[in-house]
């Protein structure tokens, strides 16, 4: 062997093994260093990304400008972990192989939904949401001529304070293919305009919604679970939506409502109450724990009867 293959066999060798005990070094130390940042050791939390529209949900002791909205959204827990996305006034986790959100976390006051004149809805536009890789990411053309609304999962109208608030429910991460007429602008318009309603009656709302893709009996007395798929991204078009709120009272009581709607034409004189369900079934169907940090005996009432 030649001295210079020699020495680049040594240099080789030398880098090979500096990197073993770095890794070993990394992997056991207590803290992760990323872009000479801190971050504790926290097994299932999401780390940071590259991203121009929403942002991961970060490590508490990270600095970052949104983590005391994020923290006070996320009051009681996370439904799951699964490519969480921060938002200035909402957060969700986006389903990347439906190109629809498992879930879309919110907290609204009387103050959030009041009307402000400088808050201009018209000006908003539909988008791509650029923090999800082009993958798995929907776009307008998906929904163009599919015969379905880009129908909200966090409400415009639950985000009034801001231009910016109101103009971030318009990415397509928060967006699902939801029947026009009979749905979107009329039943789930009515649940959404009653959600904001709540705020006169609890100093604070939390509010989770999503979509459902629930099994159907067919004429082989089998049960399957059938959804459409929209346009060249192949957006998955939700079965049913759900949402589960959860009020605080003045005093402190806890109050809960959980509903669930068929993404179908919905007579306008079926009463939301028709609609309530245990919240339990919702979280078997969806995968999700809703409210995880409260214990079900801390809500006082669930769907307006006493728990």
């Amino acid at each position: 062997m030649t001295t210079k293959k020699v020495g680049n066999f040594i240099i080789f060798g030398s880098v090979a093994v500096g990197g073993f005990l770095a890794g070993t070094h990394f992997q056991t130390h207590k803290f992760y260093n990323y872009n000479n940042i801190k971050i504790k050791r926290r097994p299932g939390l999401p780390l940071f990304g590259t991203v121009s529209a929403a942002s991961p949900v970060l490590i508490p002791d990270a600095p970052q400008t949104n983590v005391s909205r994020v923290s006070q959204i996320m009051k009681y827990g996370f439904p799951s972990l699964d490519n969480v996305r921060s938002f200035d006034d909402y957060v969700l986790s986006y389903d990347r192989r439906n190109r629809v959100a498992h879930w879309v976390f919110e907290h609204i006051t009387a103050e959030s939904v009041k009307h402000n004149p400088e808050v201009d809805r018209s000006k908003c536009e539909f988008k791509p949401d650029e923090s999800i890789h082009h993958y798995f990411r929907s776009e307008n053309a998906d929904y163009k001529k599919s015969g379905y609304d880009r129908g909200h999962l966090a409400a415009a109208g639950n985000h009034k304070s801001h231009q910016k608030h109101v103009e971030q429910t318009f990415f397509l991460s928060n967006m699902a293919p939801q029947v026009g007429k009979g749905f979107n602008r009329d039943s789930w318009n009515r649940l959404e305009k009653h959600v904001r309603k709540l705020t006169r009656v609890y100093s604070n709302v939390y509010c989770c919604t999503g979509p459902l893709y629930l099994p159907r009996r067919e004429s082989d007395g089998k049960y399957y679970v059938k959804y459409e798929v929209i346009g060249s991204n192949h957006v998955a078009v939700p079965t049913h939506f759900y949402k589960v709120v959860v009020g605080e009272c003045p005093d402190g009581k806890l109050e809960m409502e959980s509903y669930v709607m068929p993404n179908h034409m919905i007579d306008n004189d079926v009463p939301l109450t028709s609609f309530q369900v245990p919240p339990d079934s919702i979280e078997k169907a969806a995968g999700l724990l809703f409210f995880d940090n409260i214990s079900r005996s801390k809500i006082s009432k669930i769907n307006g009867k006493k728990n």
